[in-house]
């Protein structure tokens, strides 16, 4: 993580992102596990994901990033005369 970066403030969603999350965590848990889940319990599964595995998820986005951004300056090294 970046100094000085709140692990908090890695990964943000807007309220209406979180609801329409929050309604497909719901639906997973009916169709999958049988089990009927209200807003709560489903807002905390989020949460867990959120600060669990989502940094995993950021934190591979970002090394790919790196990788694809290393491998293009080296390509435009490769045209030097």
């Amino acid at each position: 993580m970046m100094k000085g970066m709140k692990k908090e403030h890695l990964i943000t969603v807007t309220k209406q992102r979180r609801d329409e999350i929050v309604v497909e965590i719901k639906k997973y848990f009916l169709k999958e596990r049988d089990e009927e889940l209200g807003d709560l319990a489903a807002g905390l599964v989020f949460d867990f994901i959120l600060e669990k595995i989502a940094p995993e998820f950021y934190n591979q986005g970002v090394d790919d990033s790196h990788n694809y951004m290393k491998d293009a300056a080296d390509d435009l090294l490769s045209i030097r005369k």
